[in-house]
């Protein structure tokens, strides 16, 4: 008689679901034998992914096991590694149960289970279908197949870390269908006898398979190839061949009593499904080199011969593999793959696109499309790429430099937790799908199969939806990455840069100094380190985009200077490779522009906004300003707070020059843009000399101060060149000794014009104040009520007119406001100008231009002082503003093009006249602009020199080669500016 089972402990919150139906279990008389291992027993059970599936299991198979029960019960009982070998098996498959069920006898291979070679698989299930017994060959080869099978699932389901173990397990699976895929060649080729000998057979693995990576449950994707033997006739091979590969795949497809394996799937195959089944090599071949379609060598890249006669499947690989890795030189090949994973996106259901591990947004195929394209556009070149596993292409990618190092860890760590997940749902019932459960029960065993015991069902969700969208963040960032679609565009010879192929190259994008180009390159790419590595992905590309500028050579200098600078950081390099187009801009900048390279080399951290997608928005005043006031609050010294100021703004012109270039802001916002960096400087510099000021006199300044903005800075018109005109104003507080008060300004003053004007890296910002009262004659500073004294005794004409684009741009609030109310009536005059005032700005300015114009300028071509130019436009304007500003609220504005745009509306220039000036002074004004950023340093004309006009021509949106034309085109339009100038402002007719 069985004895009773002693009482256990209690079993609840041990991971059973249904414990009354556990310890009912537990007392079976089945597991009697196992009552003195109750702990062990219940703790085994306890570490399954279902505890009470494993439990039922584990009575079932007790039950059913006959002249084995003996031996299993004693496995049970004395050992640990078996107890939970078996259960872990049984507590992740119910199907795996009903196995065990039917073939008790092979709980010892889910025991013994080790690491096999392909040789030792293949060779242990040809053993079982060589002497099948009471079996049908192919019953025998499912048999066998399940047999390890069971010891492949239970390795995997008591591996210390099941996702680090994930790779062990999709060789074993990959191997162990290559080791079927034999049997049942062997099956078909024995049925067919002598004529089974005529040809020799192959069989290709693709897709999981052909990687080492295959599921659970998979189709077997795969290609047949064959070849007569010698004398035999080819057609007739082929015949025989079809028939070995229909029988081959019966063998393993058909559902018999035992069941069946997998569907093997021939639809990869040349033509597909309409395809013939079986071809030759020089067939496979020539459909390769004359039909094939993109997606058909991305398919090839998992290749790899599986099954019968290995020499000729080597065959096969030689034929077809060197096809593969130059498929990326196809046109619209990166094109075709993108949009391959689209296609494939939007067929997927809605209902499932939440759920689906494989197919759906951050899911499995967004890990292999990215590591698919970047092998087959790079691989090209570097033979390490050639790999057909995901996790050994990407770790491959990682060291050749072509995937950061933290990417890869997270893309890596994403499709080992992903498979592993796919895996488990799988083994279930091993059925073959890739949805997430919803079910609370499945979800909780989902996550105790990964080791996540509190609250599995929860953790298991939470970590599919952290990896699958880093997944998908990484994939958008990788498989988009525009440097992909330049590199699949270069030769092969070209993608090496090999030195006489970066020779030759250099020359034909027209380098003016291609050995000194080449020096660039060699200093670059030197090296077997990873800055090296990524340097050779990136420049092949980048020399033709600083060739699609006017200056490729400055361009590769600058840039090799900001690499030497930056090319250590851990940023810069992956910053280029991999966000959207940072490198294309960067080069088209650097190409185009001596004046951006030479901020950048002044910063070249500020490289980082090329990679934000937001970093080429011009910033507004305040935000400039905060950041301005944050440098400075963390430095002691003046000299260096005004020095962390200036670095901001060298920033935040490259910022805007960036944009300029790459054609992101026009005319206008880059006046606005400049502008509000140079307010924000003087405002931000004036704070911290006025507490520099303080500090050095030991007592308040005692009063307040205020810059307004005249010129260009006053019309928010600056260009890259432009000085900021200033007047200086101060108001003493009250008590405060007048004469005191005046000194304390003109230190303020005289120190911030020090600091703002000193010699450094940025260019300076020149404040000039000739356009105070008495000019240079007059003090650099004044109170208000002494500009009230001036302005109402002695100020002349020209003083009203320069006071129109006066604006309060830094210090008091309230001190700008009373300003504004002082000259508000000065310059709009209320009876506008008289004859002899409206002579003496017409006389002033025919002087101007005589007397001011450099000697030697061309008056066509000169962009400020020319006939035609800024000035010009600029005067005829204003004159309407001091005669008609009174009457015409609308005038009363201190930006040029506003107010011609008034000017219009209220009938005083007419609209073809309007479209005149505008023209001549936009065209003047972005040609200035163009010139500071071609050449870096003022331009003031039309460049004589053609290389020149061509660069500038560039800036601003002409064709190459287009120097000559730009003159034409600027003395054109200023001379159809200067006739209506003459009109309006002269009074000609």
């Amino acid at each position: 008689m069985t004895p009773p089972a002693r009482p256990g402990p209690s079993i609840s919150r041990r991971g059973f679901d249904d414990t009354r139906r556990a310890e009912s279990l537990l007392a079976d008389p089945a597991l009697a034998p196992l009552a003195e291992v109750r702990d062990d027993l219940v703790a085994a059970l306890t570490r399954a992914a279902d505890p009470d599936s494993a439990l039922l299991g584990l009575v079932r198979v007790v039950e059913a096991a006959g002249d084995e029960v003996e031996a299993l019960l004693a496995a049970l009982r004395d050992d640990a590694a078996a107890r939970a070998r078996i259960i872990g098996a049984m507590g992740v498959s119910t199907a795996l149960v009903d196995h065990l069920v039917a073939h008790p006898e092979q709980w010892r291979d889910a025991v013994d289970a080790r690491e096999m070679t392909p040789e030792e698989r293949t060779e242990a299930l040809l053993v079982e279908i060589a002497d099948p017994g009471d079996l049908e060959p192919q019953d025998a080869l499912r048999v066998g197949y399940r047999r390890q099978l069971l010891g492949i699932a239970a390795r995997d389901t008591t591996a210390d870390d099941p996702v680090e173990f994930l790779p062990q397990v999709g060789r074993a699976l990959a191997d162990l269908a290559g080791s079927a895929l034999e049997g049942a060649v062997r099956i078909a080729i024995d049925e067919l006898g002598d004529e089974g000998q005529t040809c020799r057979f192959a069989v290709i693995g693709m897709g999981k398979a052909g990687g080492r990576e295959l599921n659970y449950v998979s189709d077997v994707d795969v290609i047949f190839v064959a070849e007569p033997v010698e004398g035999a006739d080819e057609a007739a091979a082929l015949d025989v061949a079809t028939r070995v590969a229909t029988r081959m795949m019966h063998a393993c497809s058909d559902a018999t009593a035992h069941g069946s394996l997998w569907p093997v799937d021939p639809a990869l195959r040349p033509e597909g499904k309409q395809g013939p089944l079986v071809r030759t090599v020089a067939s496979h071949r020539a459909y390769y080199e004359r039909w094939a379609k993109t997606w058909e060598f991305q398919a090839l890249l998992k290749a790899r011969h599986l099954a019968g006669d290995a020499t000729l499947g080597a065959e096969y690989l030689a034929a077809v593999q060197p096809m593969v890795w130059e498929a990326a030189s196809r046109e619209d090949f990166v094109d075709d793959v993108q949009a391959m994973r689209r296609r494939v996106e939007e067929h997927i259901p809605a209902a499932e696109a939440s759920r689906q591990l494989k197919l759906g947004p951050g899911g499995l195929r967004d890990v292999e499309f990215s590591v698919q394209l970047l092998q087959l556009v790079h691989g090209r070149t570097d033979e390490s790429l050639h790999s057909g596993t995901t996790l050994d292409a990407l770790a491959a990618l990682s060291a050749g430099g072509y995937v950061g190092r933290a990417d890869t860890a997270v893309l890596a760590d994403a499709y080992k937790v992903l498979r592993t997940l796919e895996h488990r749902i799988q083994l279930h019932r091993l059925r073959r799908t890739h949805l997430m459960p919803t079910a609370e029960a499945d979800l909780r065993r989902l996550g105790r199969a990964l080791h996540l015991w509190d609250q599995p069902d929860k953790q298991v969700v939470q970590l599919r939806t952290e990896h699958s969208r880093e997944v998908r963040r990484l994939h958008q960032r990788l498989f988009y990455r525009p440097l992909l679609s330049a590199v699949a565009k270069l030769s092969p010879d070209e993608a090496r840069l090999t030195p006489d192929a970066a020779r030759a190259r250099l020359s034909a994008l027209g380098y003016r100094d291609p050995a000194g180009a080449l020096r660039h390159l060699e200093a670059l790419t030197d090296g077997v380190n990873r800055t090296a590595a990524i340097q050779r992905q990136l420049l092949p590309v980048m020399l033709e985009w600083f060739a699609e500028m006017a200056d490729p050579d400055a361009g590769l200098l600058a840039f090799r200077k900001v690499s030497e600078e930056l090319g250590t950081t851990h940023w810069y390099l992956r910053l280029l490779r991999d966000e959207g187009e940072a490198a294309q801009i960067l080069a088209h900048t650097l190409g185009a522009s001596r004046f951006a390279g030479d901020l950048l080399l002044a910063s070249p951290e500020a490289v980082q906004m090329l990679g934000d997608p937001d970093g080429l928005r011009p910033r507004e005043r305040e935000e400039i300003l905060k950041r301005m006031r944050a440098a400075a609050s963390r430095r002691d010294e003046a000299d260096a707070a005004v020095a962390s100021i200036r670095a901001i703004r060298r920033a935040e012109i490259f910022r805007v020059a960036v944009a300029d270039l790459q054609g992101r802001i026009n005319l206008e916002q880059v006046g606005d843009a400049l502008t509000d960096i140079s307010e924000a400087v003087i405002q931000a510099s004036l704070e911290v000399v006025v507490r520099a000021v303080e500090a050095d006199r030991g007592a308040p300044v005692g009063t307040d101060l205020l810059i307004v903005g005249m010129g260009r800075l006053g019309g928010s018109e600056m260009g890259y060149s432009s000085d900021a005109d200033v007047l200086y104003v101060h108001e003493p507080h009250e008590g405060t000794d007048d004469q005191a008060a005046q000194e304390a300004a003109l230190a303020v003053v005289g120190e911030l014009r020090r600091l703002l004007g000193a010699p450094g890296s940025d260019p300076p910002l020149g404040l000039d104040a000739d356009l105070r009262p008495e000019g240079k004659s007059g003090p650099m500073v004044r109170s208000l009520a002494s500009y009230a004294t001036y302005y109402e005794r002695w100020s002349e004409t020209w003083e009203a007119q320069a006071l129109l684009r006066a604006r309060p741009v830094a210090g008091d609030p309230g001190l700008g406001e009373r300003f504004t109310a002082l000259i508000d009536p000065i310059r709009w005059p209320a009876e506008g100008l008289d004859a002899t005032q409206v002579r003496e700005v017409r006389r002033l300015k025919a002087r101007m231009e005589a007397e001011r114009l450099p000697r030697g300028a061309d008056r066509k071509a000169h962009f400020k002082l020319g006939m035609g130019g800024l000035s010009d436009v600029e005067w005829t304007v204003q004159l309407l503003q001091l005669q008609h500003a009174h009457d015409h609220e609308e005038l009363r504005t201190t930006r040029t093009l506003p107010a011609l745009g008034a000017a219009v509306e209220v009938g005083l220039v007419g609209g073809e006249d309007a479209v005149v000036l505008r023209e001549a002074w936009s065209m003047a004004s972005l040609l200035r602009n163009a010139g500071m950023l071609f050449r870096g340093r003022p331009v003031d004309s039309v460049p004589s020199n053609l290389r020149e006009a061509d660069g500038v021509g560039r800036i601003v949106g002409m064709a190459p080669q287009s120097g000559l034309a730009l003159a034409e085109s600027y003395r054109r339009t200023a001379r159809h500016a200067r006739q209506v100038v003459d009109r309006i402002f002269y009074g000609e007719v």
